[in-house]
């Protein structure tokens, strides 16, 4: 087995007893990033030097006998989201494409406290929206299963380096779907935890009130791990949770006996592609074979989720983004050219002595914000921030946004009764496989039916995981979604953790050649 194959708790364990490096693993995924990312384009940037300059003292640290952290020598991957010090955090978008933030986002620092190695920066769909990784303003990141199509979104980067064995973990933000969608197609686990448990300090806003940061990998253990780290009461995020972090890790193996399982009928409908039908009722199985009882329940709300999280999430993107005028930081449009034009307007209007069109002319600072905003946002984001002013506007508030918020509460009332009945709740993450790069890009719409069954997390707050359980007959990963009450995240890991240990799905890799061009054939 290649080093690049094994988990990060296993990569964890070999650095501890002396069997490898912390430089010679960053240089493997450095090799890998090298061999691969051409082909995948899941970095956006790379800290070559500074990782191994940073796994050099840790070995170092490690020789002495010194104290190392609980993630020492480990590369980690981060999505272009999160804000770290001096170094690019673009959002994808050329509205930040030279932004370089003064601090580092919490959930940075504590991955730096545990000395983990930020190898790099991944691509994702532009401030986060969208359900593909197309909508990047720089590069369309690829599935390593399949290079043709997509890996998901909007944190697709950091799906797709883990699934091409280019770093061993990674974080990503979930707002709607956006760590457990792509974990599902590029066959790794993706966990979003209860809303509040990860500080959102530093995390560049997308929805506020959705908004999750969380881990993805190649197993269970190595997300738990990760969670230990990055959870945590902040206060300097409001919505953070005073509660104590478990130990995961510890309380994985202590199984859980007489598991209620409930699956939502309204999740196993029209639209569930019949091999995502196929692996779900075969991990239904499994479950029973290890002992759970499996009931249907009822989400009766839950076929307003989509149309609920895209009144809520543009609303808040709409307020949120306001903040890019091109006055304070990021892209700013030419303003010299700007004025140029102005003043060429201006002086046709006085010619044709039209004074109603010269009194209609913007002035140099609107004209400004709109040139600004026009070049330095993508078309889904644009989409998005008019979707949500005007389901804010004077007259359709209360029609839209507070109709919405109603519904909201009807969706995550229906959580918390099936959780009466049940300790967790398991179905799809997707409604199909990965699809093939520009087949929704143009139908709006469906794209953001790929999120129908995660959105529904979001809103409620509770916490989500996708975990592998098949393959399509392409050979595409299938992933599992399994949620549990909110701060349950210990009883939604031990339920994922037994499917693991009966499975071997998880343990699947992509057939990557070495020069980067991807091998034939697929697990």
């Amino acid at each position: 087995m290649s080093l690049l194959d094994s988990s990060a708790t296993e990569l964890l364990d070999q650095m501890q007893a002396g069997e490898l490096t912390a430089q010679q693993l960053v240089s493997a995924c450095l090799q890998q990033i090298e061999n691969q990312d051409g082909r995948i384009q899941a970095f956006l940037s790379v800290r070559r030097d500074a990782a191994l300059a940073e796994a050099e003292d840790i070995d170092r640290r490690r020789a002495a006998g010194q104290p190392v952290g609980r993630l020492a020598g480990l590369p980690v991957a981060v999505k272009d989201v999160l804000c770290t010090r001096d170094e690019p955090t673009t959002c994808a978008s050329r509205m930040l494409e030279t932004f370089r933030p003064p601090y580092d986002a919490t959930v940075v620092q504590k991955l730096q406290a545990a000395d983990a190695i930020l190898i790099g920066k991944t691509n994702m769909d532009e401030f986060a929206m969208g359900g593909s990784n197309e909508n990047s303003a720089f590069q369309v990141t690829r599935n390593p299963w399949d290079t043709k199509r997509i890996p998901g979104g909007s944190s697709g980067g950091a799906a797709a380096c883990v699934a091409a064995r280019m770093a061993p973990l990674s974080i990503g933000s979930d707002t709607g779907g956006s760590i457990r969608q792509p974990a599902a197609l590029c066959g790794v686990v993706g966990m979003k935890p209860t809303y509040g448990r990860v500080s959102r300090y530093g995390l560049i806003a997308f929805a506020s009130s959705l908004d999750q940061v969380g881990p993805l990998a190649a197993t269970v253990e190595d997300v738990a791990l990760v969670n230990e780290v990055i959870e945590g009461h902040d206060p300097a995020d409001a919505t953070s949770i005073d509660r104590p972090v478990p130990d995961y890790t510890a309380s994985l193996r202590q199984g859980l006996e007489g598991l209620r399982i409930g699956m939502p009928n309204q999740q196993l409908g029209e639209g569930l592609d019949p091999d995502v039908a196929a692996a779900l009722k075969e991990a239904v199985q499994v479950y029973r074979d290890l002992g759970a009882t499996v009931q249907p329940v009822d989400l009766p709300h839950s076929k307003y989720a989509v149309a609920t999280y895209y009144i809520i999430a543009p609303s808040e993107a709409s307020s949120n983004l306001a903040r890019y005028d091109g006055a304070h930081y990021g892209y700013r449009t030419d303003v010299a050219a700007m004025q140029q034009e102005l003043d060429r307007e201006q002086a046709a209007l006085a010619a044709a002595q039209d004074e109603h069109a010269l009194a209609a002319l913007d002035s140099p600072l609107v004209r400004m914000y709109r040139q600004t905003r026009a070049e330095g946002f993508g078309p889904e984001v644009k989409r998005r921030i008019m979707l949500g002013t005007y389901a804010l506007s004077a007259g359709y508030y209360d029609a839209y946004y507070l109709k919405a918020l109603k519904v909201r509460r009807l969706i995550a009332h229906d959580f918390r009764e099936a959780f009466r009945k049940v300790d967790v709740l398991l179905g799809p993450v997707t409604p199909t496989p990965a699809f093939p790069i520009g087949e929704k890009i143009d139908d709006p719409l469906s794209m953001y039916l790929v999120d129908l069954y995660t959105v529904s997390a979001n809103l409620a707050g509770t916490p989500g995981i996708s975990i592998p359980c098949g393959f399509s007959r392409d050979g595409l990963p299938i992933g599992l979604q399994l949620q549990a009450p909110p701060l349950a995240e210990e009883r939604l890991l031990r339920a994922a953790f037994m499917y693991q240990q009966a499975t071997l799905w998880h343990q699947k890799k992509p057939k990557l050649a070495a020069d980067g061009q991807q091998a034939e054939g697929k697990a």
